[in-house]
């Protein structure tokens, strides 16, 4: 047999097997980077403080060997438990922002541990006229009387404080006037609201839901004086007609 004719078929049949182990090769990693699990995500928009029921969920596969921590695989493991937070479509519910389902009221289930629940009576005013929502945070501004300065004295009581509901609801979609407002707060800064009604007024500043900055109070504070205020109260309009 001819040697050149050996030579090309020794070196086809080497240029052959090494395409074959090239393919064999990719085809491995494809099949190791394509395997998934199971994850559980929001089908709809979820909002705050209701019960999960199925329609509410679909099942994707997560590329991946391992799920991320906290997510649920079937939708089983969540239905009947209540949302702490608004859940957008497709994406991942996880259990920290879960809670149980209780014997209590919805609110009770999403508040916190070692926090309470106390709510305020608002008016448009102290209410930020509608504007306030559940899981909004505020800031908290306290005003009373000086009797000895004749002055009333504003000062930040509380920063960043998360709202639970506006009147009896636990989810709002549009501005709206309420009566109360239910703030989630440590018993030592419930106790502090509680006294500072009733030494005066309180009103709720409300907050980029971004900004979670707190400012240090510093010795300046703003007071007005109710003297002044009240003399320039009583003062008369005189209207003056000026001839053309």
């Amino acid at each position: 047999m001819n040697v050149r004719l050996i030579i090309m078929l020794a070196t086809a049949l080497g240029l052959a097997f090494f395409a074959v182990s090239i393919a064999k090769t990719l085809m491995q990693d494809k099949s190791v980077t394509q395997k998934t699990v199971p994850v559980v995500v929001a089908a709809v928009d979820i909002p705050l403080g209701i019960n999960i029921e199925n329609q509410h969920l679909k099942v994707i596969e997560w590329l991946g060997t391992t799920s991320p921590a906290g997510t649920y695989a079937t939708k089983e493991q969540l239905i009947n438990k209540i949302t702490k937070n608004n859940f957008y479509q497709d994406e991942l519910i996880t259990e920290k922002r879960l809670s149980e389902n209780s014997t209590g009221s919805k609110l009770s289930s999403v508040i916190k541990k070692d926090y309470r629940a106390i709510s305020v009576r608002v008016d448009d005013v102290v209410g930020v006229a509608g504007f306030i929502s559940p899981t909004n945070n505020v800031d908290v501004l306290a005003t009373k009387l000086d009797k000895a300065m004749n002055q009333a004295v504003t000062r930040t009581l509380l920063q960043n404080i998360k709202v639970l509901a506006v009147d009896q609801d636990i989810v709002k979609d549009k501005p709206v006037v309420v009566r109360s407002v239910t703030l989630e707060l440590q018993p030592e800064q419930a106790e502090s609201i509680v006294q500072a009604l009733q030494e005066g007024t309180i009103q709720l500043s409300l907050r980029n839901p971004i900004d979670n900055e707190l400012l240090v109070a510093t010795k300046k504070t703003e007071t007005f004086n109710v003297a002044q205020v009240e003399k320039k109260l009583e003062k008369k309009h005189v209207l003056r007609v000026i001839p053309w």
